[in-house]
C-alpha cells in the first residue's frame, strides 16, 4: 500500500484534503465538460470530494487517486444529468436552425490555467482549446449522458477502454460502441472547419487583432466596421435565452437600435478577456445621466480567416468568475 492509500485508510482527513485538492481544478474542468455549466461544475466537484471522503474505504490503491476521483466525479455528474431538472432539449428558432444549448456557460481562462498537468503527473489533463472551445462544449451536450462520459474519458482524458468500462460499470464492448456513436453525432454538430483547430492554449495574434477591431467598432457604434468583421453566415446566440440570430443581417438588426438612433443605450466601453481559449470582449455602457459604465455582457468570439463566424453572448452575472469589475 502506497503512502496515499495509507493516509486515506488511516482516516487522516487533513492528508486526504491535501491530496485531493491537487486535483480540484482539473476535476472542475471535467465536470464542466459533462454539464456545460461553470457554476454547476463547482458544485459537482464539491459533492464528488465529499462523497470520496465518505467512501474512502473503497480506495484500495490499485488505481491512482486521480483516476478514483475522476470516476466518482463522472458518476456524480451522471446522477445530476439523470434528474428531471436537467432535461436537455435543443431549442429550434429563427429559420429552423438549432440554437446552441441554452444552459451553456463560459469558463474563465485564468481558471483553466490552474487545471493543467500537476507536478509528477505527465498524463494529467491538458486543457487545450480543441476540447474546451465553446463549439465543442455545445456539441457534446447533444450526446446522451453516458455517451458523453465515454467520449470525455476516452478522447479527452485518454483513458483506455477497460478503465472507462470499470468507471461507468459497462462492458468494454458497450464502451467501444458508445464511443463510435458519440463521435458520429459529434461530427454533425461541430463547425465544418473544426478539424483545422490545433491544441492552442490561448487565442492567436490574428484572433486578438479581430477582437480589438470588434471592440473599437462596438465602442464607436460603427455598424459599417462591424459588418466588415462579420462573415455573411455569422451567428449570435445568448445563453440562457433561446434566440438565435442567423446571418450578418440578423446580427446587425439586433445591434442597430442599441448602438445608434433615439433608442441607443449610451456610451460604450469594452475590456479584453479570454474564455474557453477564445477571444472575448467584456462590454459596459454608461447610459445618459449616469456617471459610471455598468457591465452589460461578455461576447465570446469564434474567428475564422480573420472574420467573426460566431458570437456567444453571456450576461453580466459571469463577470465575477472572470475577475471583471461590475462598473468602470
Amino acid at each position: 500500500m502506497d503512502e496515499t492509500a495509507k493516509a486515506i485508510a488511516a482516516g487522516d482527513q487533513a492528508a486526504f484534503a491535501r491530496l485531493a485538492e491537487r486535483h480540484r481544478h482539473e476535476l472542475q474542468v471535467h465536470c464542466y465538460r459533462m454539464l456545460g455549466s461553470y457554476a454547476d461544475a463547482e458544485d459537482m466537484v464539491q459533492e464528488a470530494l465529499l462523497k470520496a471522503w465518505r467512501r474512502r474505504d473503497t480506495f484500495e490503491g490499485r488505481s491512482s487517486l486521480r483516476a478514483w476521483l475522476y470516476r466518482i466525479a463522472t458518476n456524480v455528474c451522471l446522477d445530476a444529468l439523470s434528474g428531471p431538472a436537467r432535461s436537455r432539449e435543443v431549442v429550434v428558432t429563427m429559420g429552423g436552425t438549432p440554437a446552441e444549448v441554452p444552459w451553456l456557460q463560459p469558463y474563465p481562462d485564468r481558471m483553466l490555467d490552474l487545471a493543467g498537468p500537476g507536478e509528477g503527473e505527465p498524463d494529467a489533463l491538458a486543457v487545450a482549446r480543441e476540447t474546451i472551445e465553446l463549439a465543442y462544449l455545445a456539441a457534446i451536450q447533444h450526446l446522451p449522458p453516458r455517451q458523453r462520459a465515454v467520449l470525455i474519458l476516452r478522447d479527452v482524458a485518454g483513458w483506455p477502454a477497460e478503465e472507462t468500462a470499470q468507471a461507468l460499470e459497462l462492458s468494454v464492448a458497450a464502451v467501444k460502441s458508445a464511443l463510435q456513436r458519440a463521435r458520429a453525432t459529434l461530427r454533425t454538430h461541430l463547425p465544418e472547419r473544426r478539424a483545422e483547430w490545433g491544441p492552442a492554449t490561448e487565442p492567436s495574434a490574428e484572433e486578438r487583432a479581430v477582437l480589438r477591431r470588434y471592440m473599437r467598432a462596438s465602442e464607436t457604434g460603427d455598424l459599417t466596421a462591424l459588418a466588415e468583421l462579420l462573415r455573411e453566415d455569422a451567428r449570435q446566440t445568448m445563453p440562457p435565452a433561446t434566440r438565435l440570430y442567423d446571418g450578418r443581417a440578423a446580427i446587425l438588426g439586433l445591434w442597430a437600435p442599441v448602438l445608434e438612433g433615439p433608442e441607443a443605450w449610451g456610451e460604450w466601453r469594452a475590456l479584453e478577456a479570454t474564455a474557453n481559449r477564445q477571444p472575448a470582449a467584456a462590454n459596459y455602457v454608461r447610459r445618459p445621466g449616469e456617471t459610471v459604465f455598468t457591465a452589460v455582457n461578455l461576447d465570446v468570439l469564434r474567428v475564422e480567416d480573420g472574420r467573426i463566424a460566431e458570437i456567444i453572448t453571456f450576461g453580466p452575472e459571469v463577470f465575477a468568475a472572470f475577475g471583471l469589475p461590475a462598473t468602470l
